[in-house]
């Protein structure tokens, strides 16, 4: 990116972050030329023996295990890209506040970036030093010469950022040119970290291999490697994307399986809407993998998926190993990866509010929908589901800690309805790396006490509408006299008896003064209305990923 001033502005993000999908589509090709070698080595056997046929089929299936081993890099190529994308866009964005700024203050601009003081020319009426101003305070008239310092200088950080990004991208590819001259992949040593290994072990090991060892074992442990926490966002979205194919097959084949039934019966039908369901938000999810990040929508990264059950997902929009600010979402009940990308929205939405407010930044959102939530209510009314999911939600928060590169990042965790009871138990059991925990539309987050969830007070906060159902159960006697709940559904008695009249179903309200946190007030936008763009709550919860 040298040239400076005038190369930045001409500078256009856009194009580079659709070069990078182009990429990514390269490995289409690849998929395509590998399925029909496997093809022809199939043909081949039938048709042909003797120790000829077996080497022309060693030939074969050489020539397929060279091209998946190329399999990631098309992704790898895409990743920088993008990257490279979203470092040009904040870098633009601080030029144009700085200019603004130059313009307010009567100053001037060249074309090589220099802000000077006219000689001429006074300043603007009544201008101000910005950070003094404000309501009922004048502040003091501009240090013109000084402002221009500082503009200057401001200048200079948005092009050192550009610059700096043009060659880590440099850097990058030609690590991938090398590695087409020495060899994509190289068998990695026999140890792997056991299956809920904590994050500092496998990030230890991870940082112990080559960059072609850590290609190995994306090419041939997808599964392992897009499934550890410690291992970072770029490698775990290369192993996911690559079994995208194989998950849509298995649930195609157990489709046909059960159509083998007829008439299908009851749990035949049953099972094919939950597949049909599954595969309409699998392609869902495929669009939005598929494509090229913008300013409100960056580049996704799959960091985890198991269409199994209900389904779970784990999404990011925008590399949260990069982020200076990353909000990890965890959705309630009826969750499931049917309906993942709506539920991705929402987080997106939180995230483009911070970009708006704070267009020099790069936030991250992730959806963490890696758990089993509840399907009914009567599912809701207990917190095994909620048990089950803490240790998980911890594991993923430590390790988005210890891939982050750079200064850490600001790290919000916000739990919506049943998600809120997931993130206060990890919280209260396990601690959460994170830096403010928010919760809405909250049936009770597991504690009685802000103070429980291992955070400041001042950094956990919730809102409840006045409209939301989750009102409905609070007190439970509300809905029920205590006796006839104890009649009617014995195995809720012990729940609800006893219970004081101002708690939520598991804890005190997180909007209750009594409970020590802090509040943001929401409109009347109903249980799934705090993401509607005219819901004050929306900036809110922005601003609190922001950290102002």
């Amino acid at each position: 990116m040298s040239g400076g001033y005038a190369r930045l502005w001409a500078a256009d993000p856009a194009a580079w972050a659709h070069c990078g999908a182009a990429w990514r589509g390269v490995n289409a090709l690849v998929d395509r030329r590998a399925v029909g070698l496997s093809a022809g080595a199939v043909r081949l056997r039938d048709a042909w023996v003797g120790s000829a046929a077996g080497a022309a089929g060693d030939r074969l299936a050489a020539l397929r295990a060279e091209l998946l081993s190329v399999s990631p890099v098309p992704i790898e190529v895409d990743q920088v890209l993008a990257e490279f994308a979203t470092r040009l866009r904040q870098a633009r964005a601080r030029l144009a506040d700085a200019v603004t700024r130059i313009d307010t203050a009567g100053l001037r601009i060249d074309r090589e970036g220099r802000v000077t003081v006219p000689a001429t020319a006074p300043a603007p009426p009544g201008a101000t030093v910005g950070r003094e101003a404000g309501p009922g305070r004048a502040g003091r008239p501009v240090d013109r010469a000084a402002e221009a310092a500082r503009l200057s200088a401001e200048i200079g950080d948005a092009l050192a950022l550009a610059e700096l990004a043009d060659r880590e991208a440099t850097a990058r590819l030609g690590e991938l040119t090398t590695a087409a001259r020495t060899g994509w992949v190289t068998p990695p040593p026999a140890y792997r970290p056991p299956p809920g290994a904590p994050p500092e072990v496998v990030r230890r090991w991870w940082a112990g291999l080559t960059p072609a060892q850590r290609r190995w074992l994306v090419v041939h442990e997808p599964t392992r490697v897009g499934g550890l926490d410690g291992v970072p966002a770029t490698a775990r979205d290369q192993a996911n994307r690559l079994l995208l194919d194989d998950h849509r097959e298995r649930l195609l084949a157990r489709r046909r399986e059960l159509l083998r039934h007829t008439p299908p019966g009851p749990s035949e039908l049953a099972g094919l809407t939950r597949i049909d369901a599954t595969l309409g938000g699998l392609a869902a999810l495929t669009d939005r993998l598929a494509a090229p990040g913008t300013a409100d929508s960056p580049r996704a990264y799959l960091l985890g998926l198991d269409p199994a059950g209900d389904g779970r997902a784990v999404v990011a929009l925008g590399n949260p190993d990069r982020a200076d600010r990353v909000l990890t979402y965890v959705p309630g009940m009826t969750a499931d990866l049917a309906d993942a990308d709506g539920e991705l929205g929402r987080a997106a939405r939180v995230a483009a509010r911070a970009t708006a407010l704070d267009p020099g930044g790069e936030t991250s959102a992730v959806l963490w929908l890696d758990y089993d939530a509840p399907d009914f209510v009567h599912e809701a009314y207990r917190s095994r589901q909620a048990d089950d999911a803490a240790t998980g939600l911890h594991r993923f928060q430590e390790g988005l800690r210890l891939t982050h590169e750079g200064p850490p990042a600001r790290q919000t965790v916000l739990g919506h309805s049943y998600g809120s009871l997931v993130v206060g138990t990890a919280a209260r059991e396990h601690g959460l790396a994170a830096d403010a925990l928010v919760f809405v539309g909250s049936p009770g987050v597991g504690v009685d006490h802000a103070a429980d969830l291992r955070l400041p007070p001042g950094q956990v906060w919730a809102s409840t509408a006045a409209d939301d159902v989750i009102g409905l159960v609070r007190p439970p006697v509300e809905l029920a006299g205590r006796a006839a709940v104890g009649a009617v559904l014995p195995w809720l008695a012990g729940d609800v008896v006893g219970r004081p009249d101002d708690d939520l179903w598991f804890g005190r309200d997180p909007t209750d003064p009594g409970f020590g946190g802090r509040t943001f007030p929401s409109g009347r936008y109903g249980h799934t209305g705090y993401w509607d763009p005219a819901n004050p709550a929306l900036d809110n919860m922005a601003h609190i990923v922001l950290g102002r």
